[in-house]
């Protein structure tokens, strides 16, 4: 018996310290990095119309924009909410109205406005390439990706490919790279709103003819205004 308890005590003995020598487990401290970024990719979807138009012009339809690209994002104070973002992307934009460009006889581009009633369909596209440059605020922390913006810059496009399609019922007109088109296009805008949902404007400066003017003699400024929504991914 006394065998029995000798051993006893020297198992509980043995355990004790092999607990006491035994370490807390110790877990890695994860740091939330404090150096992010905000918003690096857009794309926007936007109703396309004109300022400055002829007298008698009219859109019709719904003319369709679609632009997207990429924003390097380059915060400028230590919360990182103030940002300057610059950045590359691609627009498509189409629309419908009743400005139709032809060709005479000899070639020479011609340009009216029409009643719908006189022609069957009439549409002008164009490509581009676009350098956005922005003043950015928001009050964004880096443990959440929902927060209030509004960023606001300027918009430098060159429009590499552009198109007017005329069907006057008998005969159709395309013109591809009018020369008369302005290449280089520029404006303002602005685009506002919380998480995923923002609304967005851009008003051009630039008009959209260098030089052209209608057959009663108007000279053409009409310059694009887009308003519609943007979307910010990371």
């Amino acid at each position: 018996m006394r065998i029995i308890f000798s051993c006893l005590f020297l198992l509980t003995f043995f355990n004790s310290f092999a607990q006491a020598d035994v370490k807390p487990e110790i877990k890695p401290v994860i740091k939330i990095d404090s150096l992010y970024r905000e918003d690096q990719f857009y794309f926007s979807v936007t109703y396309n119309m004109f300022t400055d138009i002829p007298v008698n012009f009219k859109q019709n339809k719904f003319s369709l924009g679609l632009s997207g690209g990429f924003l390097r994002d380059m915060p400028v104070n230590k919360s990182r909410t103030v940002a300057i973002a610059a950045g590359l992307g691609l627009s498509y934009q189409n629309y419908y109205q009743n400005l139709t460009i032809s060709e005479d006889a000899s070639g020479a581009i011609i340009y009216g406005v029409n009643s719908s009633s006189e022609y069957a369909s009439n549409r002008y596209r164009q490509y581009s390439v676009d350098l956005p440059i922005e003043f950015r605020w928001r009050n964004s922390t880096y443990e959440s990706t929902k927060f209030w913006r509004i960023y606001g810059g300027v918009k430098l496009s060159y429009v590499f490919s552009s198109s007017s399609i005329l069907d006057d019922g008998e005969k159709t007109y395309r013109i591809n790279n009018n020369g008369d088109i302005n290449k280089f296009q520029y404006g303002p805008y602005l685009s506002a709103g919380y998480n995923t949902w923002n609304v967005y404007i851009y008003y051009g400066l630039s008009p959209l003819f260098n030089s052209a003017t209608t057959l009663s003699g108007e000279k053409i400024n009409m310059k694009t205004l887009n308003a519609g929504l943007i979307f910010y991914i990371l």
